[in-house]
């Protein structure tokens, strides 16, 4: 039988909630609001000289002529290609690894010293071996990329494999299931959640190693904008690139928190009937 949802009760509730989404959207728009005013205070009274300190509209502007011309969109494509592919290569080795370790003590056993100790320098520090081993072409950004994205997938993966509740996997020992089916409808489902964080922090580990090793080895590319505009003494040209990797970096992370929170709130109920 239906529950019966009174239609003011559901408008009510609708309205309250868009009312907390611009109350939440407002609080987190004084800081930027903020900071915007004192920059323009700061460049209209001159405070800094404007070489080093250009006005906003400068910057806006700056922002315009670069999507007018396609340097922007054309280097923002670029750097788009380069963190999709190497984090796509991060992600799975990460995923393999850590499902690995999760599911075998033996594995990780094995697997897991190494893997510490690898995973404790940052991802710019492979950088002079790696440019000696595959030059400074696309395969060494690929690699460092991918490099940071692994880490916390296979860390992540690993937890959530661990973090299955007894009670699931009982279930699952009732039902006979094999390896494969114990795998695919109770281990991969209760693990998504925590798993589904680690491909969050990947992508901003991915997206940040991107930038740096753009920074220091190439022609192409948002961390390239920053470069040229500060041999060129252009900081208007290095803060609308730096306007371009913050949002592009923040639109990224919302929409994986936005799918994380989405899985977060099944997650309980699974657990639970699991447990029953």
């Amino acid at each position: 039988m239906r529950s019966l949802v009174l239609p003011g009760r559901t408008a009510s509730r609708t309205a309250a909630q868009a009312a907390e989404r611009l109350q939440r959207l407002g609080f987190a728009l004084i800081v930027p609001l903020l900071l915007l005013l004192m920059w323009a205070v700061a460049a209209r009274h001159g405070w800094m000289p404007p070489q080093i300190l250009p006005a906003p509209d400068v910057v806006g502007a700056t922002i315009v002529d670069l999507w007018q011309s396609g340097d922007l969109l054309s280097n923002t494509a670029i750097s788009l290609q380069r963190v999709v592919e190497g984090f796509a290569l991060g992600a799975t080795c990460g995923f393999v690894l850590g499902l690995a370790m999760g599911l075998s003590p033996d594995v990780e056993a094995f697997v897991r010293p190494l893997f510490t100790a690898v995973s404790q320098v940052p991802a710019l520090g492979w950088i002079p071996l790696l440019m000696l081993l595959v030059g400074i072409g696309e395969p060494l950004k690929i690699i460092v990329i991918a490099r940071a994205a692994g880490v916390p997938v296979a860390l992540n993966t690993l937890a959530g494999v661990r973090a299955v509740p007894p009670q699931l996997i009982e279930v699952g020992r009732i039902f006979r299931f094999r390896r494969p089916q114990m795998l695919r409808y109770v281990v991969l489902p209760a693990a998504v959640p925590p798993m589904f964080t680690g491909i969050r922090y990947g992508l901003t580990h991915a997206w940040t190693a991107l930038v740096a090793v753009e920074l220091l080895a190439s022609s192409e590319g948002l961390g390239y904008l920053l470069v040229w505009g500060q041999q060129m003494f252009q900081l208007d040209e290095v803060i609308a690139a730096m306007a371009a990797i913050g949002l592009i970096g923040y639109v990224m992370d919302y929409g994986l928190a936005r799918i994380e929170a989405h899985l977060q709130r099944w997650r309980p109920v699974s657990v639970q009937a699991g447990a029953a």
